[in-house]
């Protein structure tokens, strides 16, 4: 089961969801980031998936090349990121990266925002995913 990660940053999200599935903390997770480059205020880092896939990737975890469109939550796959809050800016799309886990039967979202009175969400009608990346372990993969 994973653990929660709080961002740091206001804009953060993505960082702490790769923390969350690679099982660090925030300001480990941002130092390797910085280090390939990849900074929370990068407004490019808000709406494109590929900063997060590198991480992912750099971490030894297998990622979609996809984007799959949300259909329900039963459809979602065992371990994912979800696009929730998409949004445009002018002509550019923004999404808030939150962690889908399915663990022994139940699903949950792993949310890095600091506002939330809990980081690890079950209410799922109150979140609309716009689309999923799925994840998986090397072990795991097929």
């Amino acid at each position: 089961m994973l653990q929660p990660v709080i961002q740091q940053e206001s804009t953060g999200c993505g960082i702490a969801s790769a923390a969350v599935l690679l099982g660090c903390s925030y300001p480990q997770m941002k130092a390797v980031a910085n280090a390939m480059g990849i900074y929370a205020d990068d407004k490019a880092l808000w709406s494109d998936t590929q900063y997060v896939r590198r991480l992912l990737e750099n971490g030894g975890l297998q990622v979609s090349a996809t984007e799959e469109p949300f259909v329900s939550w039963q459809a979602l796959p065992d371990l994912a990121l979800l696009a929730i809050k998409y949004h445009w800016e002018g002509e550019r799309p923004f999404w808030h990266w939150v962690v889908f886990e399915r663990f022994a039967g139940a699903m949950r979202v792993l949310d890095s925002a600091s506002y939330l009175p809990a980081s690890v969400r079950t209410d799922f009608e109150a979140m609309t995913p716009r689309w999923s990346i799925a994840v998986s372990r090397p072990e795991a993969a097929s």
